[in-house]
């Protein structure tokens, strides 16, 4: 089997999308707080599970954008490389 190296370069981007993905998940929580009235501050601790889950469930979200993107990207490339 061929090895594949992941670059550094990779990497940190990878960390950073998933950083994005994790603070776009801490708004959302903190946007449902701040529009009901009766919870309290205390659930950004208390719903951090929630924010992890939430945040994965992003991340694979976006992943699955970008590979539909890059195979759609390399269908048009095959298909104007066969005319």
């Amino acid at each position: 089997m061929k090895d594949t190296v992941i670059s550094g370069r990779r990497k940190r981007i990878e960390v950073i999308t998933f950083l994005v993905c994790f603070l776009l998940a801490n708004l959302a929580n903190v946007y449902a707080i701040l529009t009901y009235d009766r919870s309290s501050f205390s659930e950004l601790f208390t719903s951090i599970g929630y924010v992890a889950v939430f945040s994965v469930v992003l991340y694979i979200a976006w992943c699955g954008i970008r590979l539909i993107f890059c195979l759609g990207r390399e269908l048009f490339r095959s298909k104007k490389g066969v005319s």
